[in-house]
């Protein structure tokens, strides 16, 4: 069959500003940003659709932020969804849309943790 999907994970900093209010507020101040991971363009094959690969591959690329995440910060865990679509399927995973960005989303690690801890 060969490739079916893929992603890619790098490291990210978000801004204060960037984040809702309710959250920016309990933060302490950082000058030099918030730790993050990025997941990259995370795609699946047109023959996988609606095999539930896409969150397949979601939760593997999660897992393996939490893993790092044992040993470096990250905050947050962001995707950069490339259409409505791609935006909604982040949501049902959790993510929630960045205020001044929809189609940036994020999902705080420890609702990641408690997340895959009921899975």
């Amino acid at each position: 069959m060969g490739i079916v999907g893929f992603y890619s994970l790098s490291a990210f900093k978000l801004e204060l500003g960037e984040l809702p209010d309710e959250i920016a507020r309990k933060l302490p101040r950082y000058e030099s940003g918030y730790p993050a991971a990025l997941i990259g363009r995370l795609a699946r094959d047109v023959r996988m659709r609606g095999k539930g690969f896409g969150e397949v591959l979601a939760v593997d690329a999660i897992r393996r932020i939490l893993g790092a995440a044992e040993t470096l910060a990250v905050l947050a865990i962001v995707v950069d969804a490339k259409d409505e679509r791609a935006a909604a399927f982040y949501e049902g995973l959790g993510f929630t849309p960045f205020p001044r960005q929809p189609n940036r989303l994020f999902l705080l690690a420890s609702s990641a943790v408690r997340g895959l801890e009921k899975m």
